[in-house]
């Protein structure tokens, strides 16, 4: 996950999951569809950033109640901590 300050008052998401890594379409909208509920349920607390997603190698292998407390780490960590200016 990466994240940099915008100039908005809300945080947007965008996702990148490669064919690479998850082959099937079916697998590509799984991944994208809890990282999307994850980020709805979560939005409203976080600051100002532009958060990219990216998929990994070996998260088909994760069940959805591990992504989910993953994310919620990852939502966690960006309330937490101050975005730098690149």
């Amino acid at each position: 996950m990466l994240y940099r300050p915008n100039d908005l008052e809300r945080a947007r998401l965008g996702l990148v999951i490669a064919k690479k890594h998850a082959r099937r379409s079916v697998d590509r909208s799984r991944l994208k569809r809890i990282a999307r509920e994850s980020f709805r349920a979560n939005c409203q607390t976080l600051p100002g950033v532009d958060i990219v997603i990216l998929c990994s190698r070996g998260v088909l292998a994760v069940p959805n109640p591990r992504l989910f407390e993953t994310l919620a780490r990852a939502w966690t960590t960006i309330r937490k901590s101050t975005c730098v200016e690149s």
